[in-house]
């Protein structure tokens, strides 16, 4: 037996012109009692469309995106990019003039650029969110809500392009309306840390210093009145410290450890209030992935993921680009270990860095997998505590702060998995290093 050809998608151009038969046909599918499947439901939106398009083409465009994605099952149709396309042809065909267009294409488009993000067409995938950006200024425009449709959507595109400066900008505009807003179970706290990574990225240290302020701020009031976890205040001040370090503010950064030392201290004696973990976690993970950002960035021959983000919404070349990188680095890593053990005044500070962006990452892909995160990622933590240590001992000058730095990794590892006693231990050393303990 040959091989199965698969079946052919017959598109509303290139349906021939309906007949009284085809209309009774795609009626009675849709009027049967009996499940029909989605290719059938498809089918007949089609015929009837061209017959009544008022009333069948929002019908058929959202067909048309059920078709090319079975949530259900989670397989996407041979066919899926077709499909979308279709549904986006549909839905630009509605009159004008018709009160629910609007919805109908936008969630068409969205549905379009993000298969077209998929398969690698990210031009055309960032030319459908400007116009998806478009609409949702329009509708903003006539609604009254601040919040606009789109625009968080067009700030990571920008971002995965290195467009920082146009990023950084949209993200600021999308703070600025949400804030009055409140943190809504989490949202403005995702945006916050997407405005922070932008801002530096675009270079504005200044803004984004301030802006990592709010978000600390934001999280100090959540986990005070119980609505949010203490360690997502942790989290929040231990990476608003690692920026004030980085741009020089070393009297801030120390004080803003101190505050992480004694929620640290309350976590490992109550134990802590345990919320969404896998919140936690992600949230945790992009904290980690922003301060390894510097030495961690993707090569520019490429997108990469959007700085502040969730890794469950970048786009998927970019996505897998950054975790198959992991196995150069780790063949990168193994190569410098022989070369520092021969030669560590040349080699043993590249190696400890290189060991912490092969860390970084490796926690950052394990941290949705959470039967295996801690079995695959502890060793890691503790070898780049261990390479930290040697570095101290063969430079104590350079040493002291990359050896603090890798405790403080390690305590937030400790945090994520609550093993608050170990986390606390970690810390305290790390302050130790710096000449900040108590």
């Amino acid at each position: 037996m040959g091989p199965r050809r698969a079946p052919r998608i017959t598109t509303m151009n290139q349906l021939r012109k309906v007949d009284q038969d085809d209309i009774v046909r795609a009626r009675n599918v849709l009027l049967a009692s009996g499940r029909r499947t989605p290719s059938e439901e498809v089918d007949a939106y089609r015929v009837l469309a061209q017959v009544s398009p008022v009333s069948y083409l929002p019908l058929l465009a959202s067909a048309l995106q059920r078709l090319s994605y079975d949530g259900g099952s989670g397989k996407r149709h041979e066919s899926c990019l077709a499909l979308c396309e279709e549904a986006v042809v549909v839905a630009r065909s509605i009159d004008a003039a018709e009160p629910g267009r609007a919805d109908v294409l936008y969630r068409a488009l969205d549905t379009f650029q993000g298969e077209l993000y998929r398969v690698g067409r990210h031009t055309e995938g960032l030319a459908l969110r400007a116009e998806m950006l478009a609409m949702g200024r329009a509708q903003a425009e006539l609604s009254g809500d601040p919040v606009i449709k789109g625009l968080h959507e067009w700030a990571a595109g920008l971002s995965e392009e290195g467009r920082y400066a146009e990023a950084a900008d949209a993200m600021t505009e999308l703070v600025a309306a949400m804030l009055p807003g409140g943190p809504r179970s989490g949202a403005l706290a995702w945006s916050l840390l997407e405005w922070i990574a932008a801002l530096h990225d675009a270079g504005r240290f200044g803004e984004a210093l301030a802006a990592f302020e709010t978000l600390v701020g934001i999280e100090a009031a959540e986990a005070a009145d119980d609505r949010g976890p203490r360690a997502g205040h942790l989290y929040s001040l231990i990476g608003y410290a690692q920026m004030l370090d980085t741009y020089g503010r070393g009297e801030q950064a120390a004080l803003a450890r101190q505050e992480a030392l004694v929620l640290l201290e309350e976590l490992a004696d109550t134990g802590g209030r345990i919320f969404s973990s896998g919140y936690q976690m992600a949230y945790w993970a992009v904290l980690l992935s922003m301060s390894g950002a510097e030495s961690g960035r993707a090569a520019s021959d490429g997108p990469h993921p959007s700085s502040g983000a969730e890794p469950m919404h970048w786009s998927p070349s970019a996505k897998q680009r950054y975790f198959d990188s992991r196995h150069a680095l780790r063949e990168e890593v193994d190569a410098l270990a022989l070369r520092a053990a021969e030669d560590p005044d040349r080699h043993l500070a590249e190696l400890v860095r290189l060991k912490r962006v092969l860390t970084i990452r490796s926690a950052v892909y394990w941290q949705s997998r959470t039967h295996r995160f801690a079995k695959e990622v502890h060793s890691l933590f503790d070898d780049g505590v261990s390479l930290a240590r040697r570095l101290f001992r063969h430079d104590p000058a350079e040493g002291r702060r990359t050896l603090a730095r890798n405790l403080i990794d390690r305590s937030t590892f400790h945090t994520a998995t609550h093993e608050f006693g170990p986390a606390l231990d970690d810390f305290r050393q790390a302050l130790s290093c710096l000449g900040e303990a108590a």
